[in-house]
């Protein structure tokens, strides 16, 4: 295998929040629906799912695990040949970290990853001695982010730590809330072992940019999945050896190739794009924060300032100039909204569901039907609106309502005029 799409920050169903159905064998049949080939395992520090992953995955490459023949082969009988592939997992686990530190709280999330079972439980042992590690998949430690770095790179020297969504406003690195203003603030002295950070969904690369900061850290993007069919909102795109090795050294070495970019979320449908107060339902953009005194201007309660906020804040560049790591990237919408928004339903009905899935069974797994399918294939299997949807997808042609305050933003890609007469027009067809 060449170029393959790994989401590489998901959760399995001991951490809270989760869907109850979230275990391997369900990762394992949305990871071929989706077209992804690699998927992180999540919470390996649990001593449950450790347990689990232990049971029913094997090492099919260096680092990259595969679910066991005897637990494939009932999903398979139930997965159409389009969407059919390989599937592996990496060992991962994001700890949530919350400490004070330069006269403030701190609450960071950071994401490990380790290149064996072996490595893996010498972490999860050795965080096990400093907090609970049981009654959360994603543990919460009063543990200094830079400490967590220490005791990763002392588990082996290919184990490694990627901040997560950087800029979420309550547990980020950068975040308006509880976060720093550097890098460097965090991780002290072993910042330099820091070589990838997760941009989140409600940022995309471009916004990255305008930090110069940020310049020598690759981006990456991920689901952060709590529901399997959520797998894939957001993905990594390589170009390497099919290993956790190849996988590891397209992250780290800025002179290799083998990242190609990434597939992202319109950061405006991201839970913290604007500013706002979700109890009062205003939405706020970061001008209006500022003319507002940071305040509610419906109860006079302080708003949670969002990430394009947070990044203007912390930019030294204008938009349109690139990282010196800067690689391609894609937006997309989740299949079921697109189909969903075509139809006029909610993604979660009968109708929209049926539609979905008859995509998947005729043209393949989802990224691919977003990114590569002809339209005329499209129109062909579900009709001329949900193709157009498409294709105005690809061509950014899209209106959101931006999110904020953790409400997901409002994604329209037709006015009820317009699908209204492409529905008529069809129908006379």
């Amino acid at each position: 295998m060449s170029k393959y799409y790994a989401d590489l920050h998901i959760h399995s169903k001991y951490s809270r929040a989760t869907s109850k159905n979230l275990n391997l064998e369900e990762l394992y049949l949305w990871g071929q629906l989706k077209g992804l080939h690699v998927l992180s395992t999540g919470d390996f520090t649990h001593p449950a799912w450790f347990k689990e992953i232990t049971t029913k995955l094997e090492e099919a490459e260096p680092g990259f695990y595969k679910l066991k023949e005897e637990y494939a082969k009932e999903i398979d009988k139930n997965i159409s040949a389009s969407c059919r592939g390989e599937v592996r997992f990496v060992l991962s686990v994001e700890i949530s970290s919350i400490y004070k530190k330069m006269d403030k709280v701190r609450k960071i999330h950071n994401l490990v990853f380790a290149p064996n079972l072996k490595v893996a439980g010498k972490i999860q042992k050795k965080l096990g001695s400093i907090g609970n590690i049981c009654s959360d998949g994603r543990p919460i430690l009063g543990l200094d982010s830079r400490n967590l770095l220490e005791i990763t790179l002392e588990a082996d020297d290919k184990a490694f730590l990627v901040p997560a969504h950087i800029w979420t406003p309550w547990f980020a690195l950068l975040g308006s809330k509880s976060g720093f203003d550097r890098v460097e603030d965090c991780y002290g002295d072993l910042t330099k072992y820091i070589f990838a950070l997760e941009t989140g969904l409600s940022s995309d690369p471009a916004m990255n940019w305008r930090l110069s900061q940020l310049d020598d850290y690759v981006l990456i993007s991920n689901s952060d999945a709590h529901s399997a069919p959520k797998l894939a909102r957001e993905a990594n795109i390589f170009d390497t050896e099919f290993s956790y090795d190849g996988m590891y050294k397209a992250l780290k070495n800025p002179k290799n190739k083998g990242f190609l970019g990434t597939i992202e979320f319109f950061p405006e449908e991201g839970k913290y794009h604007y500013d706002g107060h979700r109890d009062c339902k205003v939405r706020l953009t970061p001008k209006e924060t500022i003319k507002n005194k940071g305040l509610c201007p419906e109860c006079g309660k302080p708003v949670t300032v969002g990430v394009m906020a947070r990044i203007e804040e912390l930019a030294d560049r204008k938009e349109g100039e690139k990282g010196k790591r800067a690689r391609p990237y894609y937006s997309l919408i989740p299949l079921v909204e697109v189909v969903a928004e075509a139809r006029g339903m909610g993604p979660s009905s009968k109708a929209v569901q049926e539609i979905f899935h008859k995509m998947l069974n005729k043209l393949g797994g989802e990224i691919s039907i977003l990114r590569d399918c002809p339209i005329k294939d499209i129109q062909a299997c579900v009709g001329d609106v949900v193709a157009e949807g498409v294709r105005r997808m690809r061509e950014g042609k899209v209106n959101i309502a931006p999110g904020y305050d953790g409400e997901y933003g409002i994604v329209k890609l037709f006015s009820d005029d317009e699908r209204s007469k492409l529905t008529k027009q069809l129908t006379l067809f």
